[in-house]
């Protein structure tokens, strides 16, 4: 490494993920799911979490070429053949009320080249089997935290025109130091600041409690989604259900809500690629009619995109809206990740999929019947795909009619 003070950072990163993402406090069980490249600093993570009194972290490994040579040579039947032990674990982890941290570096294009159907049908049946640890965390029944590391694909990836895999390394854990805010002298009370401002807006949309909202872009985008009854917006920090805040994505620059999932029509385009399932999906582009998606093309991974949306039970609708300006520091990068925790976070975006319990009053404790009847979107899947740019406007449409800007030209209008 030859990026100045790197291990002083890389202290500092793992303090901020465990003491204010997932916020470890005495007695905690804290699953940290990560790469075998990142063995050092799950350590530190590690050790950083049982200073602040957890009581026990268990550390999940994941390799990509592992990954890769197991969809390569293990029969689809035996992938989609999810063990009970593995289902078990999982529940117990949610009795314990396990926070966890999710710690992504994935290479981008690691499942490039294995077989579509494959890989869409072994998507679904882990959905399926793991579909009370989705459903928990999305009603923040626990804390959870999805972060980044700085894989040496992935780096590539991002910074190809660097000359050696160290500068590309080095520039990523830059822009993940930067976008984190670990560079400030106190990163935590940078994070309280930033929440405050995120908040400010989720404030004024709550109140609004507009019926619809309809985005227009020149690229083509001009969508209606209609919004329930008591929605909620969202915005950096959480709350589960023990009372205990947490930041669910680091970085973000979000304030986000579910839209009805009955309620949506027009024609909505992609403007960033999406990493999903190993590969890269771009240029997308979805038809919506009464809720569904009834149309769907992509200038790249179209057969992956489409098995999405036709081989999971509510892939046709969405889960999320999310507003991002345009200005914000990852956007103004100009860089793109080709990973959905940063990506997401320089745009706006929707999601295809399962809605939050949390973006509805009193939605964390509703069944999923009533969630659905009161137009929260059931999925086993949820995957966002970005939208905005720099010409986007979003309008407010209340009950009455009347309109209130809320983006215009890629930025918020109050």
């Amino acid at each position: 490494m030859v990026l100045p003070n790197f291990e002083e950072n890389l202290q500092k990163y793992a303090k901020l993920l465990v003491s204010k993402g997932i916020n470890v406090q005495k007695g905690h069980t804290i699953v940290i799911n990560i790469d075998v490249e990142q063995a050092p600093f799950a350590r530190l993570l590690t050790k950083e979490a049982y200073a602040l009194g957890a009581e026990e972290v268990i550390v999940k490994w994941t390799d990509d070429i592992v990954t890769r040579e197991t969809y390569l040579h293990t029969s689809e039947e035996r992938m989609t053949d999810i063990p009970q032990y593995k289902v078990d674990e999982s529940l117990d982890m949610i009795e314990k009320k396990a926070s966890r941290l999710s710690v992504r570096s994935a290479d981008p294009d690691a499942l490039n080249g294995v077989d579509g159907k494959k890989l869409a049908a072994v998507q679904k049946a882990n959905n399926v089997a793991f579909d009370a640890q989705r459903i928990a965390t999305q009603a923040n029944k626990v804390s959870w935290t999805v972060a980044a590391a700085a894989g040496a694909k992935w780096a590539a990836k991002v910074f190809p025109d660097l000359a050696t895999e160290e500068e590309q390394v080095d520039a990523l854990w830059n822009e993940i130091f930067k976008t984190c805010r670990v560079y400030e002298a106190d990163p935590v009370a940078a994070w309280d600041a930033h929440e405050a401002r995120l908040l400010s807006k989720a404030d004024v949309l709550n109140a609004e409690q507009f019926d619809t909202l309809h985005y227009t872009a020149s690229n083509g985008t001009d969508l209606i989604v209609g919004m329930p009854e008591n929605h909620i917006w969202e915005s950096a920090g959480s709350v589960n259900a023990q009372n205990e805040k947490f930041i669910a994505n680091m970085p973000t620059e979000e304030v986000f809500s579910a839209p009805d999932f009955r309620r949506i029509d027009g024609i909505v385009k992609s403007t960033k690629p999406l990493s999903y399932a190993g590969n890269i999906i771009d240029g997308m582009t979805f038809r919506f009619e009464n809720g569904q998606v009834t149309e769907v093309t992509a200038e790249k991974g179209e057969e992956t995109i489409r098995r999405l949306v036709e081989e999971n039970d509510g892939g046709r609708s969405l889960g999320e809206v999310a507003l991002v300006p345009d200005p914000s520091p990852i956007s103004q990068s100009g860089i793109v990740f080709f990973n959905t925790l940063f990506d997401e976070n320089a745009s706006n975006h929707l999601a295809l999929g399962s809605a939050y319990a949390s973006s509805i009053k009193g939605g964390t404790e509703m069944t999923q019947e009533q969630l659905a009847a009161a137009g929260l979107n059931r999925s086993t899947t949820h995957v966002d795909f970005m939208i905005g740019s720099a010409d986007m406007n979003i309008d407010g449409i209340r009950k009455d009619g009347s309109v209130m800007p809320i983006f215009r030209n890629g930025d918020w209008a109050f």
